[in-house]
Order: C-alpha cells, then sequence, then structure tokens
C-alpha cells in the first residue's frame, strides 16, 4: 500500500464500498477497481479525491467512472472527461494508453528508432493530453511530430504516412458531447489499430505501472518534439489537389465548423480549387470546446439540427449549398434546396445518400476522364446502403461491403486490395476518403467533391435532391434510417448485452408488418432460420445482427456502438427500378414502412429490463 493510501482508513472505506455494493449501489467490478486505485502506489495522487467521494456516498459517479476499465473501440479510447477513473478519460488513462503504445511500438520493433505524430482538436484538454503524450513518448526514446495548433484527424492519418512514424495519436472526441475527449491511435500505416495490434497495446495498457513525462518545451527545444504543421499544410493540400474534378465553379457555399477544426482545412482547399463564394458561419466558427451555438451542444453533422439556423441564414443570402464538418473534420455533412430556388425549402442529407451522390459523380468524372476500370474498387460496409453496390456495378467496378463499422475495417481493405485500384470509401456516418494520402475518412477532400458535384449539377438546371431522384430512377430507390437507443453505465451495457443476446436467441417475427424469414449473426458468421437451422455465411466476425425480411433488401442490422453508450438500429429499405410507378409514392410508401421498423425496434428494446 502506497504512503497517501496508508494516510486514509482504508478498513472504513472497503466497508462503505462493500456496502454500497450490497445496497445495489455499486457494481462489483466498480468495488474492485476502485480498491485498486485505492491501494496501488500508481494511483496515489487520486486517492483523497476518490476518498471524498467515498465519504459523501457518490455512488452514481464511483460507479459510472469505475465499473470497467476503458476500451479501445471502433475509434479508439473515449469516454467523459473525470479527474479519476478507469473508465474515465483522465490524465491517467491517456497516460496509460500512450505508454502502452509506446510499450507496443518498441517491443514490435526493438531496434528503433522511434517517431510518432500527434495532433488535436478543439475541445476542452486537448492540448493538454497533446502535450501529455508527447512528453510520455519522447520518454520512451521516441521523436515526436507535433501539429501546433488545431488540425483535423486526416491530417495527423498523412502526417504519420509523411513522416514514416511508427504510430500517432489524435487528441479528440469526434462529434461526441462536450464532457468527453479520447485518443485515437494510429498505427504505421495512418490507420487506427486493428488486430493483432489493438489487443497487444490493450494488452500493454492494461499493464502500465509507472509513466514517465519529459518536460514538453524543454524536449522542443532539444529537437525530440517537432513542430511541423506549415510543412504539413502544404504537403496534404498538394495531395488534396490530385483529387479535383475539372468543372463550373459557380457556386455559393456556406460551410460551418460547428467550433471545431474545420475552417482551415475546408476554407484553404475550396478556394485553391476555385470557389472564391465561400463564407463560413458566423456562429460556428469560434474554435470551442462548449460548441455554444450548436443544437444540444452536439457538433455532429448527422444531426440535422445543426443545419437549421444555417439553412435560414442560406435562405436569406441566396447560397446553394451548406458544408458542415465534425469537431475533428473527419466526417462531412450537407444541405441543399430541393430546386433551384435558394430561398426555398431544403433538406439535408443523411450518410448514405451523400455516399451514393459522391460514388455516381466520382466514378462518372473518372470514366469521362477515361481513368475507370474493372480492376477497381469502392469499399462500404455492411450498415451501408447496397444502393453503393449498385452504383459500382453499374460502372463496372468491384464494391467490397462486408466489412464492420469503423473506417479502419476500410483503410484495411484499401490496402489489401491494392489503393491504386481504390475510388472511394464510405460509410453511413458520413466518412468518405478517397487516394491514397491517409487511412481515415477526410471531412476536407468530402467537401471539395461534394462542392464539385452541386455545381456540375447546377450547370446541368438541376438541385442536387432533384439529381438524387434521377439516380433512384437508375438504380432503385433506397431508404435508410438510423434508430440510436443510449444505455448508460454498467446498467446500460448489462442490458445492451442483453438486447444482443435476445436478438440473438428470440428474434422477433414481424417487423414493420414484414416477416423475417431468418437472421445474420456475425458473431458466429451464420445465418439462423425461425426452424433452428444454419447456415455458414461469408462475412467477418462482429458483434452484429442483421434481419432479414421477406422482401429483398429490407432489413435491420443492430450492434452496440464501439465508441458511445447506444445500440444503434441501420434500418434499409429497397423498391426496384421496376417496380417503381411514381416516385413520389414510393418515398411516402418507404417512410412509412422504416417507422414501423423503428417503433417495433424501440418496442423490443424498451421489453428488455
Amino acid at each position: 500500500m502506497s504512503e497517501t493510501a496508508s494516510s486514509f482508513d482504508l478498513d472504513s472505506c472497503t466497508v462503505e464500498l462493500n456496502a454500497a455494493r450490497a445496497q445495489g449501489h455499486l457494481s462489483e467490478t466498480a468495488v474492485d477497481n476502485i480498491k485498486i486505485w485505492l491501494t496501488e502506489a500508481r494511483y496515489a495522487k487520486y486517492v483523497p479525491a476518490i476518498v471524498e467521494h467515498i465519504n459523501e456516498e457518490k455512488w452514481q459517479a464511483l460507479d459510472d467512472v469505475f465499473w470497467t476499465i476503458i476500451p479501445f473501440g471502433t475509434g479508439g479510447r473515449r469516454g467523459k472527461m473525470y479527474p479519476f477513473g478507469s473508465n474515465a478519460i483522465n490524465e491517467r488513462t491517456i497516460g496509460e494508453s500512450a505508454q502502452g503504445l509506446a510499450d507496443y511500438v518498441k517491443e514490435f520493433k526493438p531496434d528503433g528508432p522511434w517517431s510518432m505524430a500527434i495532433a488535436y482538436d478543439t475541445r476542452h484538454r486537448s492540448r493538454e493530453f497533446a502535450e501529455l503524450c508527447s512528453g510520455i513518448m519522447v520518454a520512451n526514446g521516441f521523436t515526436v511530430y507535433f501539429l501546433d495548433d488545431f488540425r483535423s484527424t486526416p491530417e495527423l492519418s498523412f502526417l504519420i504516412r509523411y513522416k514514416r512514424c511508427d504510430c500517432g495519436i489524435m487528441v479528440t472526441a469526434s462529434h461526441n458531447p462536450p464532457s468527453d475527449n479520447a485518443v485515437k491511435v494510429y498505427w504505421a500505416s495512418g490507420a487506427q489499430l486493428i488486430p493483432p495490434h489493438d489487443q497487444a497495446v490493450i494488452e500493454k495498457v492494461n499493464r502500465v505501472d509507472s509513466i514517465e513525462v519529459a518536460n514538453f518545451q524543454q524536449s522542443v527545444d532539444e529537437g525530440k518534439i517537432i513542430f511541423c504543421i506549415e510543412e504539413t499544410d502544404k504537403a496534404l493540400m498538394q495531395e488534396h489537389l490530385k483529387h479535383s474534378f475539372d468543372g463550373p465553379r459557380d457556386l455559393k457555399v456556406i460551410f460551418s465548423p460547428l467550433h471545431g477544426v474545420g475552417e482551415f482545412n475546408v476554407k484553404s482547399l475550396l478556394n485553391e480549387v476555385g470557389f472564391n463564394e465561400l463564407e463560413i458561419f458566423g456562429p460556428h466558427r469560434e474554435p470551442s470546446g462548449d460548441f455554444p451555438n450548436v443544437p444540444g451542444h452536439v457538433s455532429n453533422p448527422e444531426n440535422k439540427e445543426v443545419f437549421t439556423e444555417i439553412i435560414k441564414h442560406a435562405q436569406a443570402t441566396g447560397a446553394e449549398l451548406i458544408l458542415a464538418s465534425d469537431p475533428d473534420c473527419d466526417r462531412m455533412g450537407a444541405a441543399a434546396p430541393l430546386t433551384m430556388d435558394p430561398a426555398g425549402e431544403w433538406k439535408t442529407f443523411d450518410g448514405n445518400q451523400l455516399g451514393v451522390l459522391l460514388a455516381d459523380f466520382i466514378c462518372n468524372m473518372k470514366q469521362k476522364n477515361g481513368e475507370l476500370n474493372s480492376d477497381q474498387f469502392i469499399i462500404t460496409t455492411l450498415v451501408t446502403t447496397m444502393m453503393i453496390n449498385r452504383v459500382a456495378e453499374s460502372f463496372g467496378v468491384r464494391c467490397f461491403n462486408e466489412n464492420l463499422v469503423g473506417f479502419k475495417w476500410i483503410c484495411e481493405v484499401v490496402d489489401r486490395e491494392g489503393p491504386d485500384d481504390f475510388i472511394l470509401g464510405t460509410e453511413e456516418s458520413h466518412g468518405y476518403l478517397v487516394g491514397q494520402y491517409a487511412r481515415d475518412k477526410d471531412g476536407a477532400v468530402a467537401c471539395m467533391l461534394m462542392t464539385e458535384l452541386a455545381a456540375w449539377v447546377k450547370a446541368q438546371g438541376k438541385s442536387l435532391h432533384q439529381h438524387l431522384d434521377d439516380l433512384y430512377l437508375k438504380y432503385g430507390f433506397h431508404r435508410e434510417r438510423l434508430l440510436t437507443i443510449r444505455m448508460e453505465g454498467s446498467d446500460g451495457m448489462k442490458r445492451m448485452q442483453k438486447l444482443m443476446k435476445s436478438f440473438r436467441t428470440n428474434t422477433p417475427e414481424i417487423i414493420g408488418g414484414l416477416k423475417v424469414h431468418s437472421h445474420r449473426d456475425y458473431s458466429t458468421v451464420e445465418r439462423i432460420y425461425h426452424d433452428g437451422s444454419r447456415k455458414k455465411i461469408s462475412g467477418p466476425v462482429g458483434n452484429l445482427v442483421v434481419l432479414d425480411t421477406e422482401i429483398d433488401g429490407n432489413y435491420i442490422a443492430v450492434r452496440p456502438s464501439g465508441t458511445e453508450p447506444k445500440v444503434k438500429f441501420y434500418m434499409f429499405t429497397y423498391v426496384p427500378v421496376d417496380q417503381i410507378t411514381d416516385l413520389a409514392t414510393t418515398k411516402t410508401e418507404m417512410d412509412k414502412r422504416l417507422q414501423g421498423f423503428a417503433a417495433d425496434m424501440q418496442k423490443f428494446a424498451d421489453s428488455i429490463a
């Protein structure tokens, strides 16, 4: 026991903790983790605050931050910030992450030399955590390439590849609420960790005892931390420009960084390719971890609400396209007028629709330029619209869609199949990537391509929404919807586990009025029918269940989030071209079907206590 730990009554605290567990206030795992933090020397500095919480009986707070060890999910180690706790983002858990990464890299590459890249966004404590990680890596013998201002996640991915680093860290919680922060951990490829590296780093993190930290400023003075932001900005710009298409530039655009890092990358890029009528939306311009002027203070371009005020401004000023990126500018959202009249009604696009628009546009432009061939490919995921598959088929290119959620899996396919033939990677959660320069989604290049598409469509006398309707009549009507149910804390985790088990063992027989003929369980990679018979299917292993109905293309995928305490229901409908007699009627019918899917899924989830 440490000296700090011995200076308080451990026996008394233990009695109180055990009593709280017996009364249902604390989970068993929380009590076990609290005792570790109270008795092991590495956590000594946090003991007074923990004891204070015990004395004040702040059981819910203690359970939330101790019921588990914060894991690496699809986007890294992410969660709520709290001064202490194994399930919170704080100086200790961030430090353990950096130390564990350093330990693994040195074991994987024992002879050195070692280098890594670090960047950070506008969130609270992001700069502090970036300096902490840098100091830890220097203390472990690494040279650190540091982006000394707010920059995007894709720029960090690019920097790793550009400087040929062994790894990288991005300090950001992406589109999470202001309470959260995170480290996204990257490998030498520039992609987030995948097997075997992810589990190996987790094992190292869990075994971290002492953490040595070099002084940040001294390390800068000694050349061990190298500021390289100007050089990296210029090099990334040149890579971005390789993916621009010639065409019209007559378009008035509004961009919102949603209080994040996006203005630098997006504004400079759009100006460089010739879009000079670009306005940065003032109320969302200030870099701020509070995201003060965004509805609910959640800067997520997936949320339609973030566009409400921007649309009002666009209608008043005659703008023709609105773009937005999340705090670390790896996601892109967009809205446009339904017709050619900017003062008229506007609607946002969901991530699937944006993926379809970009896939069709890029293939179209490459085909016109004589740059498309049958070896090339597009990559999506198991929960992304199948309409993109049909786009790829129409242009005679390949499409890899049997991938788990998380852009790292898309990037794995890029490297497996060969980056020279890579056209586009896209997932429904507003992530898009082209080219070889990075291995993560890139909101800036997506904004550039979306703007070029909008100008190209405008030159043909159509709005983006009218253009999308044309694509429905070409590829068939696809409509998707996402239902998200939050399940906080240890009780929420238990409920999520019970819910996923119920989908596997007590599968609904009817959803939205359609019979469910079978379900796909990707934990066993099997299709299970209602009579209990099973059949092996292709695909990756993961915690995902897909309910297939009697009508082809109408199905629901269910998975727990890898980065937040929530379960996601991805709902899909499809009507082939030859069954569309009136597009407006088809839209209404499929929206009604999706409403039925959502109602039944909500009811099923609510039945799980």
